[in-house]
């Protein structure tokens, strides 16, 4: 017993240097015992208790740094389902920051959050999932001013899944679709970075953190921060790892008229199934880098087709049309 009430005392010689490195405000309490981040210190250095500590979003610059000079945009969307066609959105957030050539982030340059009545009331399991209810949407309209005038210096538009998030901003207002876009999960490589999934909320705890998620603008800021970090085992951020994948170009290889008995072998290999409802052909497809490209048509030929002058439809992407339905 004595030795677990011993964490709580005041500091000792032993810890004085691990206390002298922590914020001041964590020693304003100096002769009234330890603060609470001194406690979760003492914690974290007995090896026995791993500490969350609540997420506090960036304060917006009021002089932003010169030297980061290109603007981002983290966006998340709240939705009443997850189909763009049939389901509208009804929360949007966006989080500004600036940042340079090398991916470094520098400063929260404008927030943005706002929601919106959908013309159908709120599915039950979504006001359970976001906590938004039709009570709280009821007469809000997104201010599609305020987010042109935040969204229009973007440089790139991140989200943590833009694939979904995407053709719902898109659906909002016309200036996402001439934006390059980012997805933080699909392009991102998490497990090499140590993380044991790719959910924002599994993000955010294994680095360290904790917020209320599933609001956009706080989902925005959480994003920012797993997205600013790096470590010892990896020296870039993982936004200068993302910010690297966008500029690379990407290739769809569309396996139009393969082989019915074919599908299980293309489904192994990562293509995925189109049925020509989104203007792409029917047929299944994959997303590859491009140095993969002749690669991919050489197993084709000889595993799919099993015929050498085969000629699978080839669509080339930049960061302008990926994430596109």
């Amino acid at each position: 017993m004595s030795s677990q009430l011993e964490m709580f005392t005041p500091p000792t010689e032993a810890n004085s240097e691990d206390i002298a490195k922590l914020p001041l405000h964590t020693k304003a309490r100096a002769g009234k015992g330890p603060s609470a981040e001194e406690m979760a210190v003492r914690l974290e250095a007995s090896g026995s208790y791993r500490v969350l500590r609540k997420l506090r979003p960036r304060q917006v610059a009021d002089i932003p740094r010169p030297e980061f000079a290109r603007t981002g945009i983290i966006v998340d969307t709240e939705t009443t389902g997850l189909n763009h066609r049939s389901d509208e959105i009804i929360e949007i957030g966006a989080v500004a920051f600036s940042y340079d050539d090398e991916g470094n982030i520098g400063d929260v340059i404008g927030v943005y959050g706002g929601l919106q009545q959908p013309i159908k009331p709120i599915p039950p399991e979504i006001t359970r999932l976001t906590g938004i209810t039709d009570e709280m949407v009821a007469g809000q309209v997104i201010d599609v001013t305020q987010l042109r005038a935040l969204i229009a210096p973007a440089d790139l538009v991140v989200a943590h899944n833009a694939g979904f998030d995407r053709p719902f901003c898109e659906a909002v207002s016309e200036i996402f679709s001439g934006k390059a876009w980012a997805c933080s999960v699909s392009e991102i490589d998490w497990t090499a970075r140590g993380f044991e999934g790719t959910k924002l909320g599994y993000l955010i705890g294994q680095a360290g953190f904790f917020h209320d998620g599933h609001r956009a603008v706080d989902d925005c800021f959480a994003l920012l921060e797993v997205l600013a970090r790096s470590g010892k085992d990896w020296e870039r951020s993982a936004f200068a790892e993302l910010y690297e994948a966008s500029q690379r170009s990407r290739v769809r290889i569309f396996a139009e008229h393969s082989p019915f008995d074919m599908k299980d072998h293309l489904k192994a290999r990562g293509y995925r199934w189109s049925d020509g409802s989104d203007g792409r052909p029917k047929s299944w497809w994959i997303e590859i880098d491009e140095e993969m490209l002749n690669d991919e048509i050489r197993y084709l030929r000889s595993e799919i087709y099993r015929w050498d002058e085969a000629d699978p439809p080839v669509q080339h992407l930049t960061a302008f049309d990926r994430f596109r339905v």
